[in-house]
């Protein structure tokens, strides 16, 4: 991490809970059970009247989904989060509760895929119009946001990895009466903080760097209160994305160990996305740790980055010969990975924001996991020389 602190305090998070509510247990239980019956008569009515707030129904409320939510929210800097079980039903769930029909968003592109799909298809049917901005301009995202309902952030973007000064778009949003949403994955709370920037909302594909094992699909978005109640009462309960205790369980695991992985994989991706840019055969490295410096408010990088070959290379015969990094979509896990640009610009289903946007044929997506910088690095100069041989 450049600035050698942590944006928030470890020993708050590996401590959370540890109030004697679960039996002075050093990790929370899994309720895994659908509902909570109640004492009597008088209380059931209490709590449908609103009057007192107990676990009913696990759709609703769940202690261990609620001790998640309440440790993300604290590395946030919220009032308040709301699980879920994709980044997805995040997303949709969080944008659909500020918009209606015929209003307008305000995105900027290279956004996560199926964000952008989202947006090409439902949010299309309902008459929201989406208008795509570049991020590093803000006189265009200014000119963009007049009578605009939604500002939808990403930075880093996808693919691209294009890092953006997220106070300075907040704050445009801010005075303009637009409501702002970042999606948060790339950085996770360690590296990144967009609620201390000005942002409204923060959005979470848990599956990513907060679980950081590749066994959890989940979601989470962090707000104030009032933001945050709106999403409970509107989407989140008839949408139906809710996030099991199992689940919650699993990050709540992965968030203790969460600065450790971030320190690790920022360490070696920098170091391998450093030796990229010195091979003759690399045309281009993405990762903003490649920069003069970081955006305010970003202070550290990922795993997560992209580089383009020069022409000549046999990108197959190097994805094949790989050993460490596996062929995988998603990140954020223990574990290397690759996506070649020109599977992604090949795909027929719902156009994506790669092909729409444009990312280079010749492109490479890297997750650098936790193997290991040297392992890692001798894997793709092996995989490198058997190409050069194919």
């Amino acid at each position: 991490m450049s600035s050698g602190e942590d944006p928030f305090d470890l020993a708050s998070i590996i401590t959370a809970h540890d109030d004697g509510n679960f039996a002075d247990a050093v990790v929370p239980p899994i309720f895994q059970t659908s509902l909570f019956t109640f004492s009597d008569y008088d209380e059931m009515i209490t709590v449908y009247r609103g009057e007192k707030v107990r676990p009913t129904y696990t759709r609703g409320l769940n202690p261990t989904v609620r001790a998640f939510e309440e440790m993300l929210a604290k590395l946030e800097g919220a009032e308040d989060a709301l699980g879920f079980a994709s980044g997805m039903a995040a997303i949709s769930s969080s944008v659909l509760s500020f918009v209606e029909p015929g209003d307008r968003i305000v995105a900027v592109k290279h956004v996560y895929p199926d964000a952008f799909r989202l947006f090409g298809t439902i949010l299309k049917r309902m008459k929201i119009e989406v208008t795509y901005v570049d991020g590093r301009d803000e006189e265009a995202v200014a000119k963009a946001l007049p009578g605009a309902k939604l500002l939808y952030l990403e930075s880093p973007t996808s693919w691209v990895m294009e890092a953006h000064d997220v106070g300075a778009l907040a704050a445009l949003a801010k005075r303009h009466g637009v409501v702002s949403m970042i999606d948060n994955s790339w950085a996770s709370p360690f590296f990144q903080r967009p609620l201390t920037l000005g942002v409204d909302l923060v959005i979470h594909s848990a599956s990513k760097y907060l679980g950081g094992h590749s066994d959890v699909v989940a979601g989470i978005v962090a707000g104030s209160k009032e933001m945050i109640a709106r999403i409970k009462a509107e989407a989140y309960p008839y949408l139906g994305g809710k996030l099991s205790p199992f689940d919650a369980w699993l990050l709540i695991r992965g968030l203790r160990t969460l600065p450790l992985r971030m320190r690790a994989h920022e360490a070696s991706a920098l170091e391998i996305a450093r030796r990229l840019q010195k091979l003759e055969v690399v045309e281009t490295v993405c990762h903003p740790g490649l920069a003069n410096r970081l955006p305010a408010g970003l202070n550290g990088t990922s795993g997560l980055f992209s580089f383009i070959f020069r022409d000549g290379v046999d990108i197959r015969a190097f994805a094949d010969h790989l050993k460490l990094f596996k062929l995988g979509v998603s990140w954020g896990g223990h574990e290397s990975l690759i996506v070649p640009g020109e599977v992604v610009l090949q795909q027929k289903a719902q156009p994506n924001s790669a092909q729409t946007f444009g990312i280079h044929a010749r492109s490479v997506r890297l997750h650098v996991g936790l193997e290991g910088t040297e392992a890692l690095w001798r894997d793709i100069e092996e995989a490198l020389a058997a190409a050069s041989q194919s």
